[in-house]
Order: C-alpha cells, then sequence, then structure tokens
C-alpha cells in the first residue's frame, strides 16, 4: 500500500520581490492507513505541505514520493497515477459554479482516467452517498450551505477510490455538528484503510481524536506527536489557541 515520504523537502515563493521558505527542509514519513492531523498558526506552511504531498506544486529542493516515485514529474502536472492515489481538498472551494454537482464530480472522474459513464456514475452516487448528500446531483453549489459544500468536495475528492485522503481545512467555518460529521466520515474511512492527512485549526477535536499530530513553525516541523494533542512537542505545547 502507498507510502508517503518527504525528504528534505523546501518550497520557496516570491512575494514583492523577494524569496521566502514556505516549508523548509521537511523529512516526514506517513504510512499507509494512518490518520495524520497537520497543524499550526496561520502561515505556518501547512496549505504548502499538503500541497505538495497530493502533487498539487513541486518542490524546489528535495522530493516527495508515493511508493518510491516522485509524486510531481512535471511542475503543476499531477499525473493521473497521483489523481486516482490521492483525493484532494483544498481549502478554497473549488466547485465550479456553473456546473451540476454530477457534472463537477464527473470531471474529477475524468480526470482520474475514468471514463466509462456508468463507471463513473455508479462511482459518483457512491462517493456522494459516503458523505451523506445522495440526491443533490443535479444542483448548483450556489444552492448549498457551507457545510453542504465541503461535504461535496469531499466527495469530488473520494470518486476515484482514492487510498490518501488530503484534506486542507476542511472542517473550516462549520459548526460543531458539522465537524463532528465530517470527522466521522473520515474516521470510517480510516478504519477501513484509508491515509488521512489533514490540516486544521480545530483544536478541540484533535485533542478528543488523539492521532498522530505534526505541528509546523515557520514552516519547520516542530513536532510530530503520535496520539498528539494540537501544537503538541512531546508533552509540551508551542503555541496556544482560542479556535475549535
Amino acid at each position: 500500500m502507498p507510502t508517503i515520504e518527504l525528504k528534505k523537502v523546501t518550497k520557496r515563493y516570491r512575494f514583492e520581490r523577494r524569496q521566502y521558505e514556505a516549508v523548509s527542509q521537511i523529512d516526514l514519513t506517513i504510512r499507509q492507513g494512518e490518520f495524520l492531523f497537520v497543524v499550526g498558526s496561520s502561515g505556518a506552511g501547512k496549505s504548502t505541505l499538503l500541497k505538495l504531498i497530493a502533487g498539487q506544486v513541486r518542490a524546489d529542493a528535495g522530493v516527495v514520493l508515493l511508493d518510491g516515485s516522485d509524486v510531481a514529474p512535471l511542475p503543476l502536472i499531477p499525473s493521473v497515477r497521483i489523481r486516482r492515489a490521492v483525493g484532494y481538498v483544498a481549502q478554497e472551494p473549488r466547485l465550479i459554479h456553473r456546473r451540476t454537482i454530477y457534472d463537477n464530480l464527473y470531471m474529477a472522474a475524468q480526470a482520474g482516467g475514468l471514463n466509462r459513464e456508468k463507471d463513473a456514475m455508479e462511482r459518483i452516487y457512491k462517493a456522494l452517498s459516503i458523505v451523506g448528500m445522495r440526491g443533490v446531483e443535479r444542483q448548483f453549489p450556489g444552492e448549498l450551505s457551507i457545510g453542504q459544500s465541503r461535504r461535496v468536495e469531499l466527495a469530488r475528492a473520494l470518486v476515484n477510490s482514492p487510498p490518501i485522503l488530503v484534506l486542507d481545512e476542511l472542517t473550516a467555518n462549520l459548526d460543531e455538528d458539522n465537524i463532528w460529521d465530517m470527522l466521522h466520515v473520515l474516521s470510517e474511512l480510516n478504519r477501513m484503510g484509508t491515509t488521512v492527512v489533514m490540516a486544521t485549526h480545530a483544536s478541540m477535536f484533535v485533542n478528543i481524536m488523539r492521532r498522530r499530530v505534526v505541528t509546523l513553525v515557520d514552516g519547520r516541523i516542530a513536532g510530530d506527536v503520535a496520539g498528539g494533542r494540537y501544537g503538541e512537542i512531546r508533552g509540551r505545547k508551542v503555541f496556544c489557541t482560542t479556535e475549535k
């Protein structure tokens, strides 16, 4: 089963003619079947780390491997293999508002190499059922609530039955009931073998679930604790938060 490895990974960006490192010298191994929370203050590098894992961006130094193969052989063009292996939900909404929910998921199925409409239809209905959104296929994204939209984005990530889910702030702006429902779905998927890598500010839920917690500070891994708490480094916290 797929193992994700980051070896001395650095990603740089330019801002106002200056270059900075969003993540720096990251060494990280994620084995199939793990549930891993990535936490840290805003700007710590969480989104960049998840984009690197999902093959959305290419490292400027070091390498990101999926079972020994580079996840981003070409800049900004994840291979079909990666699209099948990794279901990715970005922090910003990516549903196309002029397309129905069905069309949005069908495009994702095609991007994963699923071209037979009958097979794609079965996958779409199954993915929507998993997240509790069966019956919205002919609706448009603008007709859904924030919580419903995030569930549909998760369904889109699931449509190719990937063994790995990479989720960037999936629960942001959701109320507690919606967060619990979402985490229940993810826990069930993880129980059945899906790897879950999830960036979040939802400290209360991280503390309750007690999964592996990787803490980023200024683009570097400051803590990596099995059964950890939000911001924990070997029994102490590197930052506090009042966010749920």
